[in-house]
């Protein structure tokens, strides 16, 4: 099997980063391109709690771009921060580009720890056509 194009979401959780990580050293090893997403909602958790994404949009782009996807740096990758909810977006983008492998963490920013997977995970996993992999919890 040939692997040109990783899907990657993400979302600035741990976990998510080691989802990053996971997926940068996939890529280095098969020279497949990561396309790494982050869905912008209408809320997003910032450093002070949930806040309005809109006027955090410029603020978001910059950590999702050189924190989140710090990782990346070295692989051939592109960072697309688009809008909507995490699971469509995902599913979508990875059927637009053709993707070989959607790479998520098993945990996200969610409220819901006592789950052993995080929703959009799940989902994502569940109705995807294309292979997924789960990142395991840091």
């Amino acid at each position: 099997m040939k692997l040109d194009r990783i899907v990657v979401a993400v979302d600035g959780s741990e976990n998510s980063v080691a989802a990053v990580t996971w997926a940068a050293g996939l890529a280095s090893m098969t020279g497949a391109e990561v396309i790494a997403v982050h869905a912008l909602g209408l809320l997003e958790r910032m450093d002070d709690g949930l806040q309005p994404s809109e006027p955090n949009r410029d603020e978001i782009q910059r950590r999702f771009e050189t924190e989140w996807c710090a990782p990346l740096d070295g692989v051939q990758s592109r960072r697309l921060l688009l809008d909507g909810s995490a699971v469509p977006v995902v599913l979508a983008l990875a059927d637009e580009e053709d993707a070989d492998l959607i790479v998520l963490g098993s945990r996200g920013l969610g409220g819901h720890p006592e789950l052993l997977l995080g929703s959009t995970s799940t989902q994502v996993a569940q109705h995807s056509h294309r292979p997924v992999t789960i990142v395991p919890t840091v």
